[in-house]
């Protein structure tokens, strides 16, 4: 009986302990690269071939360099932070909807734990980062920390709330928070980025969670131009390696939810004749998703503090609590002439309401720049 749970413990855990550590070893080399082509260098070239060493001599030499802990600094704060920062993104891969079944040879044999609140309790799980974060700043006694870890407790309080909202128009229709019902509801082409207040909520859902993992051009909390790499300044060896790894997985985590919500989860061609494709699809839709993270890294600037507090409270959670009341009305306007051209008018004029309304917030909240005027050119 024991070793039967010993080999169930394992087979559910060693796929996701496995491919998603191998998926982020694989992105840094990805990243690195395409930034490097986008700002005309080479990148990593030397180790391996075409660089695909890099990630593993720089695990090599994350895990062999000098632990250096501050002489005020809280010791045990300043141990746990990276710690606590890598366990809440690895918990959440637990409950995506992948399963996989060519482990045992039966069908859904090995799968992700299906709670009924999975949803609630990604975001739950998920403001411990937050936590992890600022103990950072605060355990590291450095005010350039201090001051990172500040910022990321303002960023990520402020981007949450228009991230929980924007789920909250798939909850809503579908009515489920269990990971799995929401991927049965978008079976086939059913995807809810293909309506038009499901599009709205996924490109809300997609600028918030750049901020939650501060990724660019939300990445203030750790400013190397600015603060110094932020909340770990003060980090070095192997304590690095975790906070880096934790960013990477909760990238993965994030996306995947974003996939689980909008993206059909594992739906796709062939998967009604080989279920098994389904791990193939949702991978490559998280692929996909981390790939425009990385573009965007490569293309736009950093934003100001208060640019970024700004475009937070002022644009997206008033456009993402509209969009909650416009597919609140569109969705039962929808059930009742499902169907008919009714549906599809529906349908054009929430499109519409949303445009008009990012305009118009834009507008509002836009600072008005004066034109230049040339006193003495000619």
């Amino acid at each position: 009986m024991k070793w039967e749970l010993i080999k169930d413990i394992l087979l559910t855990t060693v796929p996701l302990m496995v491919i998603f550590p191998t998926m982020f070893a694989l992105t840094t080399w990805v990243e690195r690269k395409a930034l490097a082509r986008i700002q005309n260098r080479i990148g990593p070239n030397k180790v391996g071939l075409f660089g695909l060493g890099q990630p593993a001599a720089d695990g090599i030499k994350m895990l062999f360099k000098e632990n250096i802990v501050p002489t005020g600094a809280d010791r045990l704060f300043h141990l746990l932070a990276p710690i606590l920062a890598l366990i809440p993104a690895m918990l959440v891969l637990c409950f995506l909807p992948l399963n996989f079944p060519w482990l045992t040879g039966e069908q859904d044999s090995v799968k992700a734990f299906m709670l009924d609140s999975a949803v609630i309790f990604f975001f739950a799980i998920t403001g411990l980062n937050t936590l992890a974060v600022f103990m950072a700043g605060w355990a590291s006694r450095n005010k350039y920390s201090l001051l990172g870890g500040m910022r990321a407790i303002a960023q990520m309080v402020s981007y949450e709330i228009p991230l929980l909202l924007s789920a909250v128009i798939v909850v809503m229709v579908v009515g489920s928070l269990n990971a799995a019902d929401i991927a049965k509801a978008q079976e086939g082409w059913n995807w809810f980025i293909f309506k038009p207040c499901g599009l709205a909520a996924f490109v809300i859902f997609f600028i918030a969670a750049l901020a939650e993992t501060n990724r660019s051009p939300f990445d203030l909390p750790e400013a190397e131009s600015e603060i110094i790499a932020g909340y770990f300044t003060e980090y070095s060896g192997f304590k690095f390696a975790l906070f880096f790894l934790g960013e990477y997985i909760a990238m993965f985590a994030i996306s995947g939810l974003a996939v689980t919500l909008f993206l059909g989860a594992g739906a796709g061609p062939g998967v009604e004749a080989l279920p098994w494709l389904k791990v193939i699809w949702f991978l490559s839709k998280v692929c996909m998703l981390i790939g425009i993270m990385i573009w965007l890294r490569g293309t736009l600037p950093r934003l100001r503090v208060d640019q970024l507090m700004s475009f937070a409270w002022k644009f997206l959670l008033p456009l993402s609590i509209l969009n909650i009341f416009v597919a609140g009305f569109a969705w039962h306007a929808n059930k009742a002439n499902e169907g008919t051209a009714v549906s599809v008018i529906v349908w054009v004029a929430a499109l519409v309401i949303l445009y008009v309304a990012a305009k118009g917030l834009d507008r509002i909240n836009r600072a008005r720049v004066k034109t230049r005027t040339y006193q003495f050119g000619e």
